[in-house]
């Protein structure tokens, strides 16, 4: 059982989650009610010191001014340009962290909306809300858009700040989603092993082959093996893989595999070593390398990053 802690902080209820594997995770009570769409602040703020944390509702998080900040969504940690715009559905971890920045007038404006609001369900699956869906779905990893996108849609931020009429708001942040939708340029943040939140592709093939990598991650998983998996040869399902997904195989394979140490990084207190070779890697040492290569930071401080202290008001 989880022992429950309740604070306050930024005009938001949390529970602080203490797991007995040692994990620490505040769960936002967001001030979103039950009678509004979405709940839209503003903040400038000298330094950035929320701790990691995660909600259910969804949130779009704008910031101005950061170059330097450290955002953590999920298993991915990168240093923000001075713009930054980041899309989350659903309880993935995420936090703003000071990193090098040295502005002391960072300037952040935060959405937060319940999907089913903004997009009812009996809409969902309109052809001219497809693309909105399909970001969503992405976003349920966490997205970040591109700077000629954030430039396109930083006016009609601005102007939800100035418009007092609540459904004119809701007409400009459907504006606002539907312009982010068709920005071509947006990645996915966190891996879909440490998400939980794995996008299924059309593709019934490549749906297997994802499938076998979860069922087999931790062990020896052999190009060969796979081929069989969907009658082809070696050769062609790398080919097939590489053009239906963007990535080799290799890769995919080795970013679950990530993923997955990375979640038990975060909720266990198990070894770093344990957590290397219950995961499909065959030594620490190669386990660091590609571990750096890729979160840009060793299991260590991702580690750390995660059971630091927090400072709770």
């Amino acid at each position: 059982m989880p022992v429950l802690t309740l604070c306050r902080d930024r005009h938001c209820l949390f529970f602080e989650i203490d797991y007995a594997m040692n994990s620490s995770i505040l769960f936002e009570i967001p001030p979103l009610s039950d009678k509004d769409v979405l709940y839209i602040v503003e903040r400038y703020k000298r330094e950035f010191s929320f701790p990691i944390h995660k909600h259910n509702v969804c949130e779009l998080n704008f910031v101005y001014g950061g170059e330097g900040l450290n955002r953590i969504v999920g298993d991915s940690t990168e240093t923000i340009p001075n713009l930054d715009l980041v899309l989350i559905v659903g309880p993935v971890e995420h936090a703003w962290e000071q990193g090098v920045c040295t502005n002391d007038n960072i300037r952040e404006i935060s959405i937060q909306f319940e999907l089913n609001s903004i997009l009812p369900p009996s809409l969902q699956d309109k052809n001219q809300y497809l693309a909105i869906r399909r970001m969503m779905e992405k976003a349920k990893k966490g997205l970040v858009f591109s700077q000629p996108a954030i430039m396109r849609v930083f006016p009609l931020l601005e102007q939800m700040l100035e418009t007092k009429e609540n459904f004119d708001n809701i007409l400009l942040f459907l504006t606002i989603l539907n312009t982010l939708a068709r920005d071509e340029s947006s990645r996915i943040l966190s891996s879909g092993a440490f998400s939980q939140q794995e996008t299924k592709p059309d593709s019934r093939r490549v749906q297997k082959i994802m499938q076998y990598v979860e069922n087999h991650y931790f062990e020896d998983i052999r190009l060969s093996d796979i081929a069989r998996l969907i009658n082809m040869t070696p050769v062609s399902l790398a080919r097939f893989f590489q053009r239906m997904t963007g990535q080799p195989v290799f890769m995919y394979v080795k970013n679950v595999r990530l993923g997955h140490a990375s979640r038990l990084l975060v909720d266990t207190s198990r070894s770093i070593s344990e957590i290397a070779y219950s995961c499909g890697f065959n030594n620490l040492s190669n386990f660091n390398r590609q571990f750096k290569a890729v979160k840009g930071i060793t299991p260590k401080d991702f580690r750390r990053l995660y059971k630091k202290n927090k400072m709770l008001i």
